[in-house]
């Protein structure tokens, strides 16, 4: 009886991987494919993480292409993390870092292109500049910027400070 049990297991997930194959919509699965390699055409020096995820700078950079279904205009950093995203009312892309100080965003290609961001850690702030000038800072304090306006798609640097 147990063999037969742990048979029937066996069966049903193989089967269920199969429903589950064949329930993914094949133009679904083509497009998210090609908006990653669009992106990474775009943005080289990444490594797909997932068909969502690439990592850029082992791990030091992580960007996610698409909002988890359902999210739209919602601050969603992970915790430990700080975010940036590709537009206002945090449009994905969206960009997000752990690291502290200073750094360039251009080393990802993430320069001039900071629509909003989210702070989403215990401690510090993260300071977002254009060369040496401060634009606005996201932190513990101020954990969001729903919009970078004024300084829209203007930062070339983030600083954080731990």
């Amino acid at each position: 009886m147990t063999f037969s049990r742990a048979y029937r297991m066996v069966v049903a997930a193989v089967l269920g991987g199969a429903l589950i194959a064949v329930a993914a919509p094949a133009p679904a699965v083509a497009a998210a494919h090609r908006e990653l390699t669009d992106y990474l055409a775009a943005h080289p020096g990444g490594v797909p993480v997932d068909a969502n995820e690439i990592s850029y700078g082992d791990g030091a950079l992580l960007v996610t292409l698409r909002a988890p279904v359902g999210v739209h205009a919602l601050a969603d950093c992970p915790r430990g993390w700080f975010c940036f995203y590709d537009r206002p009312d945090f449009g994905y892309p969206r960009g997000k870092l752990s690291d502290c100080g200073r750094q360039n965003l251009a080393t990802w290609q993430w320069q001039f292109r900071i629509g909003s961001a989210h702070y989403n850690m215990s401690s510090g702030k993260a300071t977002f500049s254009y060369n040496d000038t401060a634009l606005f800072t996201v932190g513990v304090t101020n954990p969001v910027r729903t919009d970078a306006a004024p300084w829209r798609d203007w930062a070339n640097f983030v600083t954080r400070r731990c």
